[in-house]
């Protein structure tokens, strides 16, 4: 499995032990996110991460910056991307079961690291229901 990680300023801290979390589970970690706490511009990095979730180059992606907000608007421009905001592992959760969600988007200003590893453990452990979300997610895309 092949997971993609970008962040902003907002997010480093949290990127460093995401991905020291995913290597531990055996997964391998595309980084695209800034390392440093200097301002940049979250749509760099979360285009990049929705690029290769769109085309299926990894399997899921993880967007962190201050809300949240911007990098699930960007990413959810992208055909293939469904991208979830989350501060809860329960809304992880549905995100998954419900609505299929392969890009999880976490508010690093709303949320603690220990919340954030807790969000992407969910995330790795909960599958898609199917059933009659399916027919729900299909009608997400505007193709």
């Amino acid at each position: 499995m092949t997971i993609a990680i970008g962040n902003d300023h907002a997010g480093p801290e949290y990127k460093f032990a995401i991905v020291k979390l995913l290597e531990q589970r055996g997964i391998d970690v595309l980084n695209f996110g800034t390392d440093g706490f200097d301002s940049v511009d979250y749509p760099d990095f979360a285009h990049k991460v929705a690029e290769v979730v769109d085309t299926c180059k990894v399997d899921f992606g993880v967007l962190i910056c201050g809300s949240a907000n911007g990098v699930a608007m960007t990413a959810n421009k992208y055909q293939n991307v469904r991208a979830g905001l989350c501060w809860t592992k329960e809304i992880v959760s549905l995100i998954k079961q419900h609505n299929n969600a392969n890009v999880l988007c976490i508010p690093a200003r709303f949320t603690s690291i220990p919340q954030a590893l807790q969000m992407v453990e969910t995330f790795l452990d909960t599958t898609f229901e199917g059933g009659r979300h399916q027919n729900r997610v299909s009608k997400i895309s505007c193709s």
